[in-house]
Order: C-alpha cells, then structure tokens, then sequence
C-alpha cells in the first residue's frame, strides 16, 4: 500500500513551508541558527517514514505539528496578533506561514495513517512517534538554542 499522491504533496510541501519559516527566520536571528537546523529536520524524517507508511511518521507529523500550532496560535503573542489582524509583521506572517504547512501535515498524516486501517499497535506507534519528535524538540531547545528559546517555550507551557 502506498499513499495518495496529494497525501504525499501534502507533507511534503507542509515540511518545506516550515522549514523555509525556519531558514528565514534564522537569517535575521543568526542566534536562533543552530536550532533552527535541528528543529528541521524531524520534518525530513516525517517526509521519509511516511512514504514507507510508517505509524511512526505519521504520528510525528500530527503531533509535532499540533504541537507547535498550539503554542504559537493559542500560547504566544503571535495568536493575539492574528486575532487582531496584526498580520502585517514580518515575523506574525512568517510564522503563520509555518503554521499553514503545519495544517497540510496535519490533514495529509490523519488521513494516510487512517488509510492503512491501524490496529492497537499502530496506534502505539503512532503516539510513540509523535512524543518522541516533541520530545527531541524539547531537547534540541534546552541544549541548542538560544537562552530566550527556553523562556519562550516555558511561558508557553506555563512553567
């Protein structure tokens, strides 16, 4: 079993679109380089593992990308600036720009995983992928980034 074209599109062009938020962003926040880079490439495996319609890929791809839309549109400024229509910002557009390609991994992932009918231990693979990539992240932002990376990311989660 493959997937659908369009589902493959999907990631595919979901990951680009974060990763290019990604790159932008660290080319006027040179601090931000180096996790940017690690951040980026779960986003490659999600692309590889779901080609080869691994549980795994698609559970990092719904949860990673859930992941980071919650805390950019519901816990950071950024989701008071689109309530407002800030949208004007540079860095608000830019950031939406990554979430929207969240959205189309998010879309094209629930519906590649339900494709292959998953029994309990898909579902456990699933899950797994997914804690394992926000888990990554975590670390890559705790060892990588910069010190306001891990600001951010504790404001968010209200720590």
């Amino acid at each position: 079993m493959t997937n659908a074209k369009w589902i493959n599109l999907f990631i595919i062009v979901g990951a680009v679109m974060f990763i290019i938020a990604l790159a932008v962003s660290a080319t006027f926040e040179p601090q931000w380089r180096a996790l940017h880079v690690m951040q980026a490439l779960p986003y490659i495996v999600v692309i590889i593992l779901t080609r080869r319609m691994s549980p795994w890929g698609f559970g990092a791809g719904v949860i990673l990308a859930c992941f980071w839309n919650a805390l950019l549109l519901f816990r950071s400024p950024v989701g008071t600036e689109l309530i407002h229509g800030n949208v004007s910002r540079p860095d608000v557009a830019l950031q939406l720009f990554g979430a929207l390609g969240h959205f189309l991994i998010i879309v094209a992932c629930l519906v590649g995983f339900s494709r292959t009918r998953p029994a309990g231990r898909q579902w456990a693979e699933f899950f797994a992928g997914g804690v394992i990539a926000v888990g990554y992240l975590l670390v890559m932002v705790w060892t990588v980034g910069p010190p306001e990376g891990v600001a951010h990311i504790k404001q968010a989660l209200g720590l």
